[in-house]
């Protein structure tokens, strides 16, 4: 009787997904987690455009 409750538990610990299963959008959860880490440093190393434009000088100058 006990093992009859227990099987449908151990079946469903073993329906868990691997590191290179495909995730959102095709890649890997690993390729996912690098594709957000290198999002990060470029988010972390960009400027706005308010750091880049000169608004002092008029134009033709």
């Amino acid at each position: 009787m006990r093992l009859l409750l227990l099987t449908p538990l151990v079946l469903l610990a073993a329906c868990g997904q691997k590191a290179d299963d495909p995730g959102l959008g095709g890649f890997s959860h690993s390729e996912a987690s690098q594709l957000n880490d290198a999002a990060a440093m470029l988010d972390a190393n960009s400027v706005t455009a308010a750091a880049v434009t000169n608004t002092d000088q008029e134009p033709g100058q």
